[in-house]
Parts: C-alpha cells; sequence; structure tokens
C-alpha cells in the first residue's frame, strides 16, 4: 500500500533530511548507525535499492507517482512518499530536482580493507581527494573500467555525499568502497601484506609511463592517487613499488585528477 504525502507544512520534520540539514549531519559522525544519505533521480535510487540499502522515505514530483517514481514505490514499500509540483519542491530543497526524485536512505557499516580487497586484481586507493566531484568521478571510472574496488582516506570527500553519487551515476552502489581509519603509509603496508603492488601516480623524474610492460602485467595492483592541486604526499610515493607518469604533449604537466585517473584505469584495469 503506498503513503503518498501531499506536503503543506515546509516546517515537518520529516522534509528536514531535504531541506535543513548539511551533509554532515546526515552523515551523523557522532551516531555513525543512524547516518543516512540521499539517492537522487530513479536510476541512481534503483542502484542503491540493488545494492541493499533501505530506503527511510522519497521525494518526488506529482507527476513522477504513476511516471519514473512508478517502480521506485512499489520497491520501497510503505515508506513516506512526499509530493509536490516541481515549483514547490524546488522552493523546498533550493534547488531544482534531477530527475524529480530524491530517496533518503540508511546508511551501512564500512567493510574493512582487507573486505573490499577480498578477491580483487585492481584497487584504487584516493589520498585526500576533498572535491565530491572528482570523487564521483572516479567512482565512475573505477566501475566502468576494471576496478574491483576503492579505498579512501579519512581526509577524503563521502563517496555518498549526494553530488558524488550523481557524478558516479550510482556505481558507488555497484563497486566496494570503504573510508580506512589509517592513513597512506599504512594502507600501502597492508596491501603489501594482502601481496599487491603499488604504484603512485606522480611526476617524478624517475617516473615509469603508464604503458611500462611489467607494471601491467602485475597480478594484483593498487594504484595511488593524491589530493587536487599537490598530488601524493611524497612519503606516500616513496613507499610504492612504482612511481608512474601519463605521458604528456602540447607542455601540459598534469591532468585532473579525476582524468588521471580514467586513463590509469583504462591502463591498468586489464
Amino acid at each position: 500500500m503506498r503513503n503518498i504525502i501531499e506536503i503543506t507544512d515546509f516546517l515537518c520534520p520529516e522534509l528536514d533530511a531535504y531541506a535543513r540539514l548539511t551533509e554532515a549531519q546526515l552523515l551523523n559522525l557522532r551516531c555513525p548507525e543512524k547516518g543516512m544519505f540521499i539517492a537522487e533521480s530513479p536510476k541512481v535510487a534503483e542502484r542503491a535499492l540493488d545494492a541493499g540499502y533501505e530506503p527511510v522515505s522519497l521525494l518526488m514530483e506529482r507527476k513522477h507517482i504513476e511516471g519514473e517514481g512508478k517502480g521506485i514505490i512499489e520497491r520501497c514499500g510503505n515508506i513516506p512518499v512526499f509530493t509536490a509540483e516541481f515549483e514547490v519542491l524546488a522552493q523546498l530543497t533550493g534547488f531544482k530536482l534531477t530527475r524529480g526524485l530524491l530517496c533518503l536512505m540508511r546508511r551501512r557499516p564500512m567493510p574493512s580493507v582487507k573486505d573490499v580487497c577480498a578477491g580483487a586484481r585492481r584497487i584504487a586507493v584516493l589520498e585526500d581527494v576533498v572535491n565530491p566531484t572528482n570523487v564521483g568521478a572516479i567512482f565512475r571510472s573505477a566501475a566502468a573500467l576494471n576496478f574491483d574496488g576503492v579505498i579512501l582516506t579519512s581526509g577524503c570527500s563521502d563517496p555518498l555525499y549526494r553530488r558524488s553519487i550523481r557524478v558516479s551515476m550510482g556505481t558507488v552502489f555497484q563497486i566496494p568502497w570503504t573510508l580506512a581509519d589509517s592513513g597512506s603509509k599504512e594502507i600501502v603496508e597492508l596491501m603489501h601484506k594482502m601481496d599487491f603492488k603499488t604504484a603512485a601516480l606522480a611526476l617524478d623524474d624517475d617516473s615509469v609511463s603508464i604503458r611500462n610492460e611489467k607494471l601491467c602485467a602485475e597480478e594484483k595492483l593498487a594504484v595511488l592517487l593524491g589530493t587536487e592541486g599537490d598530488g601524493l604526499a611524497r612519503n606516500t610515493v616513496a613507499e610504492c613499488d612504482y612511481t608512474v607518469k601519463i605521458p604528456m604533449s602540447h607542455g601540459v604537466d598534469s591532468l585532473n585528477v579525476a582524468a588521471a585517473a580514467a586513463v590509469a584505469f583504462w591502463q591498468l584495469g586489464n
């Protein structure tokens, strides 16, 4: 039975998650078991449901109740479905809804780094990548280009921030990942214990080309990418088995981290 609720009171507390809570408040670091996130658009919500995330409520344009949102409503059971016309929802949320649907969902406990790496051949490790757009784009490339999982340091933007999810097109729900408690050095050490070779993307003079045959032939490989601007920390690069660069032309010295990730994943995700 559908639980359709017409929005009449903008201050209704059930709408706080959509209209008034920040991403940090939804994350709920003090009580992570109560953390939530928002999936935006029918396709993204479907991928989250496919991955087993629990829906809490829906917010959608009235026209989508019998349209693009119908299947989502049927899959979500008797949760509240808040609805209004497009203009009302834009006024409530402060932005235009992508494809007219938002789904509030509960977070799940983080897997361990070992769990993410179990059975994997290609892992991406992100060090302090703070832009949610870049994080989302890296996830999309990882999923599309045969990488098996993503590990993020605590300084990275949360992959379940709304913009990250949207840019990833929901692939953040399709590929294993975790936010590690330890720093990059400890992550590299753990990867080595699990028989991964590690490759740092950096512009050092002694870097090997990303086309290096030995690098491409590694059975298990973790590719490390650093923060926007500064790149990987020097001590992180020093701990890795390879320092790798993408050959450039026309005097270009580097690519955006998301673009560099896509090139690296294409070349190394064999």
